[in-house]
This record gives C-alpha cells, sequence and structure tokens, in this order.
C-alpha cells in the first residue's frame, strides 16, 4: 500500500515537470522519456544482476512484456500531449476513469469478486464517463485512451512474470530502438538546440519516469487490481487542483457535472472499502 501511495502522489505532481520539457514536442518527450528510462532500469538491472531473469523469461512473458511496453508508451504519449496542450484536466479525468476500469479488468479477467456497493460504484461511473462523453459536447478522447491503455498496463502487469525491476527494464528496452530511432530522424530535436538545462531536463525525464513506476510495479504485484485502481484517485484529485488553480482551465457546467457523478462513485466505493476494513478489524479483535 505504502509503494502504491507513493507511486500515485509522485504522478500527481508531474503536471508540474513535463511543461519545463518545452518546446520539445510530445512525441519527441516520449522517445526521451522511453530512451532514458531504458538507460537508468538497464543500470538498475545491472546492480541487482536480474538479466538472467530476462534471459529465463518464456516467450509469453516476452510477449506481455511487449504488450506492456506498448500499452505504456501510449500513455505516456497521451500523458505529455495533454499536459503541454493545457488540458490537465483531461489528464486527470482519465485517471479518475482508470480505477473503475482496473476493477473491471479485474472482475472479468482475474475473477475479482465486487460487493454490493462497489457493482453500484461502477455503475455510478458509468453513468459520468456517459455523461462527459455524449452530453458535454466534447468527447474526452485523451481522458478515455489515458485510461483504457493504463488499465491494461496495469492487467497487463499483473500476470507477467518476472520481477517489477526486471520487467519495468523489459518494458522499456523493447521500446527504446523505436524511440532511438525516431530521434535520430529528427535530428536530435530540441536535445542539444535549447541550452544545458533543456539538455538535463530532457535526461531527467527518464528518473521522474522510473522512479513511480518501479513503485507502482511493487503495489500492482502484491494487491488486488480493484485496490491498486481504487488508491489511484490521489493522483487525479491532485491534477484537477492544478487544472483549476494553476493553469486556469475552464470546465463548462456539463463536464463539472460528469466529474461530480465519477466521485460520487469514487465516495461510495471508497466508503465500502472503509467499512469493509472495519469489520475485518472488529472481527479480528
Amino acid at each position: 500500500m505504502i509503494f502504491g501511495l507513493l507511486a500515485y502522489l509522485l504522478w500527481g505532481l508531474f503536471p508540474a515537470f513535463f511543461p519545463l520539457l518545452l518546446p520539445a514536442a510530445p512525441v519527441e518527450i516520449l522517445a526521451h522519456r522511453i530512451l532514458w528510462t531504458a538507460v537508468i532500469m538497464s543500470g538498475v538491472l545491472t546492480v541487482v544482476r536480474g538479466w538472467g531473469e530476462l534471459r529465463r523469461a518464456s516467450g509469453r512473458s516476452w510477449a506481455l512484456i511487449l504488450a506492456a511496453g506498448v500499452l505504456i508508451s501510449s500513455n505516456w504519449g497521451i500523458y505529455v500531449l495533454a499536459v503541454n496542450t493545457n488540458h490537465v484536466a483531461d489528464a486527470a479525468l482519465g485517471y479518475f476513469i482508470n480505477p473503475l476500469l482496473a476493477v473491471l479488468l479485474g472482475v472479468v479477467f482475474l475473477r475479482e469478486r465486487l460487493t454490493g456497493l462497489q457493482v453500484v460504484a461502477v455503475a455510478i461511473a458509468t453513468v459520468g464517463v456517459l455523461q462527459l462523453t455524449f452530453l458535454s459536447g466534447q468527447a474526452p478522447v485523451m481522458a478515455l485512451g489515458m485510461a483504457i491503455s493504463f488499465g491494461l498496463y496495469g492487467l497487463v502487469k499483473k500476470q507477467v512474470q518476472v520481477s517489477p525491476i526486471a520487467s519495468l527494464a523489459a518494458e522499456t528496452l523493447v521500446m527504446a530502438p523505436l524511440a532511438a530511432m525516431y530521434l535520430l530522424w529528427i535530428g536530435g530535436g530540441t536535445f542539444l538546440t535549447e541550452g544545458p538545462s533543456h539538455t538535463a531536463l530532457l535526461v531527467l525525464s527518464g528518473l521522474i519516469t522510473t522512479v513511480p513506476l518501479l513503485l507502482f510495479g511493487v503495489a500492482a504485484k502484491r494487491l488486488p487490481l480493484s485496490t491498486v485502481g481504487m488508491i489511484q484517485y490521489m493522483t487525479p484529485t491532485m491534477q484537477m487542483l492544478w487544472a483549476l488553480f494553476v493553469t486556469q482551465e475552464h470546465l463548462s457546467p456539463a463536464r463539472w457535472a460528469g466529474f461530480i457523478i465519477i466521485w460520487i462513485a469514487v465516495a461510495v466505493y471508497v466508503y465500502d472499502l472503509m467499512r469493509r476494513s472495519r469489520s475485518r478489524t472488529g472481527r479480528s479483535v
């Protein structure tokens, strides 16, 4: 639980970092995130002597690792696009939707069970998503893309039979050749044209990316997928506050209504978690 909370806390601070990488374009930033994360994780894997684990990984594990690499890269790219084009509220919405999507994925694919209140929470959230998609006049394309990509990433990570460190290293290594080829194709982009501080920040994006993902990987392996999804709500709450008070994004009444419906769903789910936790504590006493 502590690993998961730390991961989501760090992700909640991302809107303050990625605008610092402008004028780099979103795809260039994505390529640097992949490439430098791969470099860092290669070093980590060397220190912990984890290369043998990847050499012993089965073909199925490598297929899942490739899928995870594609999914997390897609999520990173959509997120950078949202934050650096003043759509932080859309990024927040994606993270609001994702936990409930994670609950559904856990039920469908991992046979995790829901209580009656949790079913109610998922149903309410579905209404909120439909409100935002069809009634607000602005389909949340980026939000849905983020939610789906990260929800499926969590599902895949749950099934990868290697350690979180080895998995993250492999996910970025399989995507690193594409990232490197893209950077070569654009002639290096802004890497050496905007001063040493810009270069350092692009390199730092690898470390900024790596730390919360390692924490998430540990949490995803040890907690139920539904629990991992629900503690994520601290991230979009922080991002929504950033959108309102820092970037001062405008939200129409219809979009506010959709957000409020989803927040009600979150409240119902969290209440059920707390109620069951108190019940277990009482029985243990």
